[in-house]
């Protein structure tokens, strides 16, 4: 690598990212590999045991983003609006992360998340809904009004909740991209997960609508509809896993989003395998 190649900030650098569902899967993929292209990624999710655990893997994945920033030296150069970090701060270690424990199914919860993203760093140039649960268990006129709550309430009203919540911090500093994680069963039939796929299809249509109200502020807003996709939380029965898509391929995407050039955007991503698993 030359000196100069060597010298430059990682494209993200001075930038703060939150991310939801990031205990796990693709949540945590995406909060790493944002990480490594220099944000500061506010880790969400209900759980803090499984948040910590993908802190603990960043903090000490080796990858020293060079000018990375804490959270306190972000929060200083971004009220001066110069977005990078000083020479001061960079030869501090900086925190890479910030765990914040948060169910975005609960409005007041992701109310106070906004409420110290702005307190403790005021800005926000990443959102990543990516918070979700699934359910293939069987016909709809079989699945309990509970679980039909539990659904859309995670993988819809939540990603509402947070758009409430944090666009408003964006459209503050007129920037920034949300990225809604979606799935093609918001784009085909999916017998036997149809509140699942209500979920999706909806999340698609707030994603488009949102794209265009939020366009005269300069944010970016797109969804990624992955196809099965290999992790822990959601195994897929019978598939051969090897060639099922990987929360790093998504990971990927996210980071490709993220880093286009600012006179265009990619409103929608679907992302399947090479080869049917």
């Amino acid at each position: 690598m030359s000196t100069i190649a060597s010298s430059l900030q990682p494209p993200l650098s001075g930038q703060v990212a939150v991310i939801t569902g990031a205990g796990r899967g693709i949540g945590r993929a995406i909060a790493t590999i944002l990480s490594d292209l220099g944000a500061h990624a506010i880790l969400c999710g209900r759980s803090r045991p499984a948040l910590e655990e993908t802190a603990a893997a960043i903090e000490q994945s080796g990858q020293r983003i060079s000018g990375g920033s804490s959270a306190r030296n972000i929060e200083k150069d971004s009220r001066r609006g110069a977005g990078k970090v000083s020479q001061k701060s960079a030869e501090k270690t900086p925190a890479k992360t910030t765990v914040i424990p948060c169910d975005v199914t609960d409005l007041a919860s992701v109310e106070a998340l906004a409420a110290q993203v702005t307190r403790t760093f005021d800005r926000l140039d990443i959102l990543i809904n990516n918070a979700g649960v699934g359910s293939f268990n069987g016909p709809l006129h079989q699945l309990s009004p509970d679980h039909w709550d539990k659904l859309l309430n995670t993988n819809l009203r939540g990603v509402y909740y947070c758009i409430r919540s944090l666009a408003p911090l964006m459209i503050k500093t007129r920037g920034g991209h949300i990225i809604n994680i979606s799935s093609l069963a918001g784009k085909n039939a999916l017998p036997n997960g149809a509140a699942y796929a209500a979920s999706k299809w909806g999340l698609n249509g707030l994603t488009y609508s949102m794209a265009e109200e939020l366009r005269a502020y300069n944010i970016r807003v797109s969804v990624i509809c992955p196809g099965s996709t290999h992790t822990d939380f959601s195994p897929h029965t019978g598939m051969n896993t090897e060639r099922m898509l990987q929360a790093s391929d998504v990971a990927h995407v996210v980071a490709m989003l993220v880093t286009q050039a600012p006179q265009s955007f990619a409103s929608e991503v679907l992302l399947r395998p090479t080869q049917k698993p």
